[in-house]
């Protein structure tokens, strides 16, 4: 394991007071990501209805879900349709601690239409970091690491991308050091989240730290953490100089906020929330598709978490969402939505985001 890298200081100078830098495409070599503003893969959150959704308001690039390595080798149904695709480029992220399995799900994914295979070296929960030595738990094992990069990039022809954390905990902060190995074995890309695994989502993410990533190496360098307002973005981008950013938690209940964001970076220019009607629009265009892509039962299942991101700031949304959990027909959840809303968008009403509580939702 490498010596310990020790955490940046956060910039003295307002970032404010500093212009909006500059956002280019990044060229990976035969994908070109043309505003590299990219949505987090989530686990139960980015599933293809989202992504569809996120792509068709403008985000640069989408990512799967994670999914596991030995379950695509072995063609389990449900990996199977997380890993179903649409729109170019597309992204599928793996995850996983065999070499061999990894190069596998990586031909397959490669096979199924996937322009970018990303690996997960940054998942923190305790059954994929502990129970399978996989995500995070390989920023621990630099020599187990870079066999399974050097596996994969070998494997398939398309550009193959890393997603990793400052460290296992503050004491191993190896990230600069594990984006080297990368980069040396053929790593086109790497986003770091401002975070060790130790911190799971607690405490602020480490934008600075990310600057010590991107003066490592030559490949581009995403930043990754606590995203929530084009403002933040902004930041991020300033304290890290990363190339691009990737918003997570952000978008829950927005899919259109990649979209904000990257013009925001580009034109200086920082849309306005949808108005309460447009986001109607846009959460009822996405409980179709998830009813229509999982099915209606478990669709609805699937869209409770969603609606109620959709509502987070609105007057009644407490109530709104203890109602629709109960609820198991199509029919009454659009009755209800379209009670909750329409009194609101008749009024007017704008939707507060408050940074706090979307930073307070689960990952």
């Amino acid at each position: 394991m490498s010596s310990p890298t020790p955490i940046l200081p956060q910039s003295q100078q307002s970032p404010a007071t500093l212009p909006i830098p500059a956002l280019q495409p990044i060229d990976l070599g035969g994908v070109t990501i043309q505003t590299p503003v990219i949505l987090a893969p989530m686990s139960g959150v980015t599933d293809l209805p989202f992504r569809r959704l996120a792509r068709e308001l403008g985000a640069g690039l989408v990512v799967s879900e994670m999914i596991a390595s030995w379950a695509m080798v072995r063609e389990n149904a449900a990996t199977m349709r997380m890993a179903t695709l649409d729109g170019r480029p597309s992204s599928i992220q793996l995850a996983g601690c065999d070499p061999a399995a990894m190069a596998e799900a990586a031909r397959i994914a490669v096979g199924r239409g996937a322009d970018i295979v990303d690996i997960n070296f940054g998942c923190p929960v305790k059954k994929v970091a502990v129970g399978q030595s996989a995500g995070s738990a390989l920023m621990r094992d630099e020599i187990a690491a870079a066999r399974i990069l050097e596996a994969t990039v070998k494997a398939v022809s398309v550009p193959v991308t890393l997603k990793m954390r400052m460290g296992w905990d503050h004491s191993t902060l190896n990230a600069p050091t594990l984006a080297r190995i990368a980069e040396d074995i053929g790593i086109r890309m790497v986003t770091v989240h401002g975070r060790t695994r130790q911190q799971f989502y607690t405490g602020i993410a480490n934008w600075d730290f990310i600057a010590s990533v991107k003066d490592a190496v030559r490949i581009p360098v995403i930043a990754n953490g606590d995203i929530i307002t084009c403002a933040d973005a902004r930041e991020a981008l300033i304290r890290s100089g990363a190339d691009g950013v990737m918003i997570g938690r952000g978008c829950y209940g927005r899919p259109w906020f990649p979209a904000h964001v990257g013009q925001y970076l580009q034109t200086g220019e920082q849309p306005e929330e949808p108005c309460l009607g447009t986001q109607k629009a846009v959460l009822l265009r996405h409980y179709d598709l998830m009813l229509t892509h999982f099915g209606v039962e478990p669709g609805l299942r699937m869209a409770r978490k969603h609606l109620a991101w959709y509502s987070r700031g609105l007057p009644g949304s407490a109530e709104f969402r203890a109602t629709i959990t109960r609820m198991g027909d199509v029919a009454e959840v659009l009755e209800l939505i379209n009670r909750f809303y329409n009194p609101l968008i008749e009024r007017g009403f704008v939707r507060t985001i408050r940074r706090d509580d979307a930073l307070a939702e689960a990952a």
